[in-house]
């Protein structure tokens, strides 16, 4: 049982999980920068021209997400589900 192989379990378990944050939280902070851009500019101080757009694009991004992160997690836990010789043994 070395060292190594839980340092790369958790460093992949890392980037996977940074991976799938990101997906959705990207297109959200994109749209949430034009919103602030629009508001900006037609000095319009509305809290839900804000919070609105911003929600209905993440849900739209896990809703079209949802697959290939769900495929990403099972491949994850496969290769983990196989390491579990290397560490036991």
């Amino acid at each position: 049982m070395e060292p190594e192989v839980f340092v790369d379990v958790v460093r992949s378990a890392l980037g996977l999980v940074a991976v799938l944050v990101s997906a959705s939280i990207l297109p959200s902070l994109v749209v949430g920068l034009a919103v602030s851009i629009f508001q900006a500019a037609t000095s319009i101080n509305e809290q839900t021209l804000a919070f609105l757009p911003r929600l209905i694009v993440t849900v739209v991004a896990l809703m079209y997400g949802a697959h290939w992160g769900l495929e990403k997690l099972t491949s994850f836990f496969r290769e983990m589900v196989s390491l579990i010789p290397q560490v036991v043994g």
